[in-house]
């Protein structure tokens, strides 16, 4: 094998924004780069380890022999060590040995670059490319028009290695079939973003993806790289988008991941009480390092870039911002005002959403954030952090702890239902149903749902169909919309075989009306985050456990009048005020027998009547059906012209 040839691709720019915390595209430059220097082809091998006194590349081109390739450290104190090596080729596997300045510690090392990675337990880095001829032209060029915050916004959450099932192998399906299996189902149940778990790789499948050790890298569990960009291309062509989860908040102490890379704390915080999550059993970035800010932007930026992701949700924010996140007493130290903000990850967070918004068009942040900071979902301008969305987790707390009530006991918790609407325009919130909540004990969604078989689903019917009535984007992970019976368990297939059962196939149909309705009917997304597309008509009739309100489009025309009956008795002759008089026809009624409900009858046509009620001066009487949502849209005004 030859030696090691003197090569570069960094500028002095490059080393200036790299120092500086400003290099935000470090995946072009840091890494395994096939090229070819002085007409030999080979690979440029670059890695940041400053308190290394040695660094060489091990591999099975060199019998994985220390020295054989050793790399050269650049003279500018940028802690860069590089060099390329001729006649290494695509797929050659390979890691970094560093022997550290402190002390005699020797550590073997993934690269943290790496474009792919072995498949676990193995752990070398293989020298690949993010090469890929895109056929998503159409819609990068539409998804400004199609990821505004104006738009539907249902989202579909995948745990790529629990989704389905090849039965003839009993394993996981692989990037190339999801492309087909996973695409024609959203097609069929209307959601328009599929949300990915942690697709980058990760050493242990109990992590569910959130101890990352190969941040550039998709899992090689299901396949090559190209093989999910392949992925992405095809729910790209059939209008669907991807946001993938990203982890900045911690990482693992595996020995070939990034914890003590140098044999010094380079990449986590080096004070403990800062630098080490209790919680996880993992390291914690160090946020105030200007390397660390480019590794992890560079990163986010990788994803939006070379696999052309539509959006980022964030995991964990919560524990970036607080210092005593999870942590006793003397346990933390506070910041230099005392508090106890974590002022570098927020001000990681302002520039992470500031380069991710200015370098694409279309494209959300989504925080997983659990506290009631302040503007996280509001402009940098303003203060804020920046991000598109926030998932609204007092909504979930508060309606799950309502819904597993047995609905006698409901009319003394009616505030525990409508709380939310008194801060549900503080930000941009995306009203969550994750993985998070069918784990540990919690219980399916169906399986918190009170009553006999049929009040079971008639819950959950109705818990949808209030989920997607109220203001906000929606998640809902992957088996809720079908009504899973068991717990998630990441080690086998959602039971699919329920879909034998009328039940549970009633609750597949009322899920897909529910994301066509919403796509449909403006009055339900184009003013979802702002007050002003939102009324109460009533949220005070606690005794029959009844809601009514308004949602609102941009023109009155597309106004849906919503009521909710959260018991199982049916509410004869009851009448609600209307916000104008006319005709008005049911356009969705969550008890239809489609979606397996009892099929009471009731109108499809109503005209309002002029008698003062709800302080309004039209109204209209309904027979609302057990466990349901109901939704009017006026269709004909009674006014003269």
């Amino acid at each position: 094998m030859n030696k090691v040839i003197s090569h570069s691709f960094f500028t002095e720019f490059d080393i200036d924004l790299f120092k500086g915390g400003k290099h935000f595209r470090l995946y072009e430059k840091l890494g395994a780069h096939l090229t070819e220097v002085d007409g030999q082809k080979g690979v440029y091998f670059a890695v940041w380890a400053p308190s290394a006194k040695a660094v060489s590349v091990i591999g099975d081109f060199n019998y994985w022999i220390e020295g054989e390739h050793p790399l050269n450290v650049r003279w500018d104190g940028s802690g860069i060590w590089e060099g390329f090596i001729p006649g290494v080729q695509k797929g050659s596997k390979y890691k970094y040995k560093i022997h550290s300045n402190h002390g005699d510690i020797k550590t073997e090392k993934a690269d943290p670059f790496a474009a792919r990675c072995e498949h676990p337990p193995n752990t070398a880095s293989i020298v690949w490319d993010t090469s890929y001829n895109w056929k998503d032209d159409k819609w990068m060029k539409k998804r400004k028009n199609i990821n505004r915050l104006d738009k539907p916004f249902s989202v579909y959450e995948i745990h790529l290695g629990s989704w389905m099932f090849n039965t003839a192998e009993n394993r996981p399906l692989t990037y190339l079939e999801l492309a087909k299996e996973l695409t024609a189902y959203l097609k069929k149940m209307n959601f328009t973003h599929v949300e990915f778990m942690p697709v980058m790789e990760y050493p242990y499948d109990p992590s569910w993806g959130y101890q990352l050790t190969g941040y550039y890298a998709p899992t090689s569990r299901f396949g090559k790289p190209e093989d999910f960009m392949f992925l992405v291309d095809e729910l790209h062509k059939n209008d669907i988008g991807v946001i993938l989860d990203w982890v900045p908040s911690h990482f693992p102490e595996d020995a070939h991941g990034l914890g003590f890379f140098d044999g010094t704390h380079l990449y986590e915080h080096p004070d403990m009480r800062r630098g080490y999550h209790p919680d996880w059993k993992s390291l914690i970035f160090n946020y105030g390092r200007n390397e660390v800010r480019a590794f992890l932007i560079s990163n986010a930026i990788f994803w939006l870039d070379r696999y052309h992701a539509d959006g980022l949700r964030v995991d964990a924010v919560a524990s970036m911002l607080y210092l005593d996140y999870s942590r006793e007493d003397g346990e933390w130290e506070p910041n230099q005002f005392g508090g106890r903000e974590n002022l570098e990850a927020i001000s990681f967070f302002k520039e992470l959403n500031e380069e991710v918004y200015g370098s694409f068009e279309g494209v959300q942040t989504i925080a997983e954030e659990s506290t009631s900071f302040p503007m996280v979902s509001k402009p940098t301008y303003l203060g804020g952090l920046g991000f598109g969305m926030k998932w609204m987790m007092g909504w979930m707390h508060d309606t799950l702890e309502y819904f597993k009530k047995e609905p006698i006991y409901r009319k003394h918790h009616q505030n525990d239902i409508t709380f939310s609407m008194t801060y549900a325009f503080t930000e941009n919130f995306m009203l969550a149903l994750s993985h998070d909540e069918v784990v540990y004990g919690k219980q399916s969604i169906l399986g918190r749902m009170p009553g006999d078989e049929w009040q079971r689903f008639g819950n959950l019917r109705l818990l949808y169909s209030y989920m997607f009535t109220h203001p906000g984007s929606k998640l809902l992970f992957m088996g809720g919309e079908f009504g899973q019976h068991e717990e998630w368990d990441f080690q086998q297939s959602l039971d699919w075989h329920l879909l034998e059962h009328d039940n549970h196939k009633g609750i597949q149909s009322l899920v897909a009306a529910l994301n066509d309705l919403y796509r449909k009917e403006p009055a339900l997304h184009q003013k979802q985050f702002t007050g002003v597309g939102f009324e109460w008509i009533d949220y005070n009739d606690a005794e029959n456990s009844v809601l009514a309100y308004i949602r609102k489009g941009d023109k009155p025309k597309d106004d849906l009048i919503i009521v909710a009956n959260m018991t199982p008795v049916p509410r004869e002759n009851y009448r609600i005020g209307l916000p104008a008089s006319g005709k008005y026809r049911l356009v969705f009624n969550s008890d239809d027998p489609e979606f397996g409900g009892s099929g009471y009858k009731i109108a499809k046509q109503y005209t309002s009547e002029k008698e003062e009620w709800q302080h309004r001066m039209q109204s209209v009487v309904l027979n609302l059906p057990p466990l349901s949502v109901i939704a009017l849209k006026r269709v004909q005004s009674t006014k003269k012209s």
